[in-house]
């Protein structure tokens, strides 16, 4: 898997992102445009220089992906949040 960076903000397939989040792509989709989905975009300092976080938000679960500056995903991460 691999984010697109070309625009200088991440991009990630709706495909991928819908089996990390147990959606279909059509739901994810949907529910980023309506904001049932929510990110957030760290970058990289010091020894992580090079490299962005980047986090999807959907009911109680977290999606981490940490990444390559140029989008390779080195690991990724799912957590229950316990939060709604």
């Amino acid at each position: 898997m691999k984010v697109d960076m070309r625009t200088g903000q991440p991009v990630i397939d709706a495909t991928d992102l819908a089996g990390l989040l147990d959606l279909t792509p059509d739901e994810v989709r949907d529910r980023m445009r309506d904001g049932r989905i929510t990110t957030r975009l760290e970058t990289g300092a010091d020894d992580d220089a090079g490299k962005m976080r980047l986090s999807f938000f959907h009911d109680d679960l977290r999606v981490r992906l940490t990444c390559s500056e140029d989008g390779t995903v080195l690991k990724t991460l799912r957590t229950r949040t316990g939060q709604r």
